[in-house]
């Protein structure tokens, strides 16, 4: 009897285990799927899949479903940081001919200004005020008085002598008097081929917002593209912006840049280290970008000077371009006279000439320091720097 009631409650107790896991197994389910989704939204995981043949009903992953590894790109491991991605190396067209495809955006800038003077000597009476306009037209596109005066001068001779005023003939006269003013007997072509075992020196200086560095990256470009190889000297250092942008020039057409990771490093040691890098690795060019400054302000320009006379220290100077920027007209000669003083300037280059009507600057530039201008940027493309031509500068204007 006694073994009868223990049989009925055994058999009683495994019916209500049995309900009980019945009734709770839903209620855990629920809960371990509720806890999957919210660990996805916090981590991002793959959640786990939960066997539910599992006859024990306790809720707990029995089997799990990850996600595969993301593929690594070629030659990099699974789980290892990717490299920054290089530029892709540009080939940049050579230099040569360059002024003659931009003519015709020259020609636009320029055409007011050569309207103006044709219109004048195209007139069917040319007396005194007929003159003074003409010479009134050349100082206002930044001619200068001396040399406006000069050519007035000049061509009333010639047209007195002549006696002849068709249209052609005017455009003729004109445009041989302009051709006399543009010229120079210092020659224009750039000194940057290697010489007795050593790198060509370019040192690039100017005021603030020329656009010298730009420039300088630009001449790298053009030098590439004539098949030179280049080294980049980052001097600028008061502006850490302008040394990652003359690297960026630089990468673009696989030219190296020596730089400081100090800002406000001295500038001179950076240009110092720079040539002599460029002597060891056997470059053709070495750039040297200096900082933009005042011409006013005596201190920074004994800074320049320093600049120069450390470099001269491991090497001759081969080229000092000044940048200038050709809207700025007469104060831009102001600016070279005193760079001139400072660092014996061989070269101007003048900026944004493309966008003025004023290239008349080039006389008298060239006049007031006896320097010739060897390039003009007309444009802001990567290569609208062109080596200057006098007789194509000279029909742009004219047309």
């Amino acid at each position: 009897m006694i073994e009868y009631i223990i049989l009925i409650v055994v058999v009683a107790l495994v019916l209500l285990g049995v309900g009980g896991t019945m009734l709770l197994r839903p209620r855990g389910m629920h809960g371990v799927r509720r806890s999957r989704v919210k660990e996805l939204d916090l981590t991002g995981s793959t959640p786990t899949a939960t066997d539910e043949r599992n006859g024990g009903g306790s809720g707990t992953a029995t089997a799990t479903a990850t996600a595969p590894p993301p593929a690594a790109p070629p030659g990099q491991r699974v789980g290892e940081p990717s490299a920054p991605a290089r530029p892709v190396l540009e080939k940049p067209p050579p230099s040569a001919g360059r002024m003659v495809r931009l003519r015709a955006r020259l020609a636009r800038s320029q055409s007011g200004f050569g309207s103006a003077l044709l219109s004048l000597l195209s007139r069917d009476r040319l007396d005194e005020e007929t003159w003074d306009e003409l010479e009134e037209v050349l100082i206002t596109a930044d001619v200068g008085v001396t040399p406006a005066r000069q050519i007035v001068s000049d061509l009333q001779t010639r047209v007195k002598v002549e006696g002849t005023r068709t249209p052609e003939e005017v455009k003729g006269l004109l445009r041989a008097e302009l051709l006399n003013q543009v010229q120079t007997e210092a020659p224009r072509t750039l000194r940057t081929q290697r010489h007795e075992g050593r790198p060509a020196v370019v040192l690039v200086v100017g005021v603030n917002g020329t656009g010298k560095t730009t420039t300088c990256g630009k001449l790298a470009r053009s030098l590439v593209g004539d098949g030179q190889t280049v080294l980049l000297g980052a001097a600028d250092t008061f502006r850490a912006a302008a040394a990652d942008q003359l690297q960026t020039w630089g990468e673009r057409v696989g030219a190296a840049t020596v730089r400081s990771d100090k800002e406000g490093a001295d500038p001179a040691s950076v240009a110092f280290d720079a040539v002599s890098t460029g002597i060891e690795q056997e470059v053709d060019v070495v750039l040297i970008d200096t900082a933009g400054r005042l011409h006013t302000k005596n201190d920074l320009m004994d800074e320049l000077g320093k600049v120069k006379r450390v470099v001269e220290k491991r090497t001759a100077i081969d080229e000092v371009l000044l940048v200038l920027d050709a809207t700025t007209g007469q104060n831009g000669l102001r600016q070279a006279r005193v760079f001139a003083e400072v660092v014996d300037v061989t070269g101007i280059v003048l900026t944004k000439l493309d966008g003025t009507a004023k290239g008349g600057i080039v006389i008298a530039v060239q006049r007031e320091l006896g320097v010739p201008v060897k390039m003009v940027g007309l444009g802001e493309g990567p290569d609208d720097l062109a080596p200057f031509d006098s007789e194509t500068f000279v029909d742009a204007i004219l047309g």
